[in-house]
């Protein structure tokens, strides 16, 4: 049985300049956000523990290629991707069935990993539209996933609780941030990524017409109007807070 990770390129929030309250994305590196490494993690675990291979189906600009050897490194066997500076352009409805073409590709997939959301807009939503694309079921919230027998045995974490719920294969598990330490790669692993097998078309290629759902018409940082008071000590610190109403008097 193989595993799936969709891993999405983002841009280095750490390196982020705003300029006239515009975020600068001009060379900025692109990197795989930390939860989809985390989704990595978990099936490079599962594939020691019970064999298989992993694969990064991955949708991203034309860097893709150099960005898909970090997953490679971290313990995927190959990779499968739509590369093209297009992709900027496209919805989280796009890329769903961009995946699912990626996907049904493949052959023995059992688990295919999501994170629960994308280092850049955070929408959650492709992994659910995925599974519903693919008619598989999808167990989201997960900070534990192990194999018994013919099925998964994913522990949801829930407010204030956990839920251990089994699911037939295959199926779409979306996990939730800091589900483990992804694995920092070797210098010897690193050099070998570039050599793992990959698999890359373009949009002209796949011939998908890009839906109009929705338009980003600004994109804004928020105002801040910090005063820069400088205060001598706790004292004076709730002196102030009372007297701007944060707490009572």
């Amino acid at each position: 049985m193989n595993y799936v990770v969709a891993m999405k390129q983002v841009p280095d929030l750490q390196q982020l300049r705003i300029r006239d309250k515009k975020p600068v994305l001009t060379d900025i590196p692109l990197e795989f956000g930390k939860i989809d490494k985390n989704a990595l993690e978990c099936a490079v675990s599962l594939k020691e523990a019970c064999g298989g291979e992993v694969i990064i189906a991955a949708v991203g600009s034309g860097e893709l290629t150099e960005t898909i050897k970090d997953g490679l490194a971290c313990g995927a066997d190959r990779a499968t991707m739509i590369a093209d500076d297009g992709v900027d352009a496209l919805q989280s409805a796009d890329v769903a069935v961009l995946l699912v073409r990626l996907i049904k590709e493949l052959d023995d997939v059992g688990l295919i990993f999501f994170a629960e959301g994308s280092a850049d807009n955070y929408s959650g939503q492709v992994g659910s539209r995925v599974a519903q694309l693919l008619g598989y079921p999808q167990v989201g919230f997960a900070c534990d996933v192990r194999m018994e027998g013919d099925r998964a045995v994913v522990t949801r974490a829930l407010e204030g609780s956990f839920e251990e719920v089994e699911v037939d294969l295959p199926a779409v598990v979306i996990v939730a941030s800091d589900l483990n330490k992804p694995r920092l790669p070797t210098v010897i692993q690193i050099l070998k990524a570039g050599k793992k097998p990959q698999e890359v078309t373009d949009l002209a290629a796949v011939g998908h017409e890009a839906s109009e759902l929705t338009v980003c018409v600004e994109n804004l940082a928020p105002d801040t109007d910090r005063k820069k008071q400088e205060l001598a000590g706790s004292t004076e610190l709730l002196a102030v807070l009372k007297e701007n109403g944060i707490i009572d008097k």
